[in-house]
């Protein structure tokens, strides 16, 4: 319920939550299901799972922010839901309660789960496909088939969820595992040819139609949105190699100490539990961690598959440290409260963090005033927030110098629609160069919205101000018809 009320209370944050929220939008109002789309612009920088599930969301509940982040909220509660099922499975009831409590009280689960990305849903199906897996080779010497054919399903929603770490790496952990417990023997009767086969009918038809639609969308999406951003050094979010270890302790909170009570006792844990479920929370953790240490770009949230194994080593390692503690529970009691408090403090901040990029001040006035047949252009930026606000059903034309953008753009929002541009050359007519602003602002039905303190101040000096956001300026070319615009603006 934290959750929920949490996702209602904040504005989208930018990029990430206005440019994903709007892809998922186009896709509804488009009706284009295939094809997922920022600014009517094909965006293949990941698979549509997310995009097909927000669009679903929406239609069933209306295009609001919050339906938008249903879809991270429910991910999450199958990654609790998943985590509980499992420790309950490997280390009793009482175990299964404390991870699932230390889990649901995390930024891990009130923060991720509410934030409009690929991150928690990727995670979820990695942390489901590992304890699928793992039942299936812990059922005896042949591995239960059901448990390993819904792994692969499970791997195959994770390729449609962000690409080759869906299936990559389960199999990494899992194969890690099998080895350091011996167990790579049971490998040879796995349902192998089945469970690839169910990989396959599920994950690749979409590849496969968009990529005969779109010749050289996998090698975009697999080359140069994935392994060249592994591999590569230009990218943004370049971190330190302890990056991830800074990230694990904001996203448990104070739960994280109490894994290191677990540090080296591989064979002292709890009589009760598998020696080899405690492998497998290591080998996870490290496995997942490494991997994500490797690239010089790092972001937080790429580290929220090895929070399940933490929760549960948690919950081990509080049970181990505090066992003859008189006062473990209010202890207990009191680190839920600071760690749902902090989780709370920090969902207001990330408002202030970002402030300056909303257009939540001026997409009201702007969905006031425009007609159906009106124009937007966008110059000094891109608003990615501004199209979900104000349900926009066209392309905004985007005004920048694009033939030397070409040459010199970073990684940031320039290059995603140039780029796709590439596959779609009607689409990227919406991509203009500053020429069109003159005529533009003589024609009735256009309007402009640009960086309040935008430079150079001559593209802006045909256009008439309607209204200076914190961040964004709202203007109009020639009158606009007969609704005054202070009819709209807010005093």
């Amino acid at each position: 319920m934290l959750l929920f009320c949490m996702a209602l209370v904040r504005p989208l944050a930018i990029p990430d939550e206005g440019r994903y929220a709007e892809v998922g939008r186009w896709m509804l109002q488009s009706g284009d299901w295939l094809v997922p789309r920022l600014n009517g612009i094909p965006f293949f920088h990941k698979p549509p799972l997310l995009h097909w599930l927000q669009a679903s969301a929406m239609a069933v509940f209306g295009q609001h922010t919050w339906a938008a982040r249903l879809v991270p909220a429910l991910s999450a509660g199958l990654m609790m839901a998943a985590l509980c099922w499992c420790a309950q499975q490997f280390s009793g009831e009482a175990t299964a309660r404390r991870a699932m409590v230390m889990l649901g009280s995390s930024l891990t689960f009130l923060a991720g789960g509410q934030y409009v990305n690929h991150d928690m849903l990727v995670a979820t199906w990695i942390g489901v496909a590992i304890w699928l897996f793992a039942l299936s080779f812990l059922h005896g010497e042949q591995a239960h088939p059901a448990f390993a054919r819904w792994g692969f399903v499970a791997c195959a929603l994770g390729v449609l969820s962000k690409g080759l770490i869906g299936l990559v790496l389960p199999g990494l952990v899992i194969f890690v595992w099998l080895l350091w417990t011996g167990q790579a023997r049971k490998m040879k009767r796995f349902p192998w040819v089945s469970g690839l086969l169910i990989f396959a009918v599920i994950a690749s038809p979409w590849f496969v139609l968009a990529q005969l639609q779109f010749p050289g969308m996998v090698d975009y999406l697999f080359g140069a949105q994935q392994f060249n951003r592994y591999t590569g050094s230009t990218f943004n979010n370049v971190q330190a190699w302890w990056f991830y270890g800074l990230a694990a302790l904001l996203l448990l909170g104070p739960w994280l100490f109490f894994v290191l009570p677990e540090v080296g006792t591989a064979r002292k844990v709890n009589p009760a539990v598998d020696p080899r479920v405690f492998s497998l929370m290591w080998i996870w953790v490290l496995a997942i961690g490494v991997f994500f240490s490797i690239p010089s770009s790092k972001l937080v949230g790429y580290i929220l598959p090895v929070m399940p194994p933490l929760a549960l080593l948690a919950a081990w390692g509080w049970e181990r440290a505090m066992a003859r503690i008189k006062h473990a529970q209010l202890i207990w009691r009191v680190l839920v409260a600071l760690s749902l408090a902090g989780a709370v403090i920090i969902n207001d901040k990330v408002e202030d963090a970002t402030r300056d990029r909303y257009t939540i001040d001026i997409a009201p006035t702007l969905s006031c005033l425009k007609q159906a047949h009106d124009t937007i252009y966008v110059v000094g930026g891109y608003p990615y927030d501004l199209p979900f606000l104000i349900q926009a059903d066209k392309q905004m034309i985007v005004v920048q110098d694009w033939p030397e953008v070409r040459q010199t753009a970073g990684d940031n929002w320039r290059r995603e629609l140039f780029e796709g541009a590439e596959f779609d050359a009607v689409a990227g007519q919406a991509l203009q160069t500053s020429e069109v602003l003159g005529p533009a602002s003589q024609q009735a039905g256009n309007w402009l919205v640009a960086p309040r303190l935008y430079a150079p101040a001559t593209d802006l000096q045909d256009w008439t101000l309607v209204k200076a956001g914190e961040g964004w300026s709202l203007y109009r070319s020639a009158p606009v018809g007969t609704m005054p615009v202070t009819s709209c603006l807010k005093p």
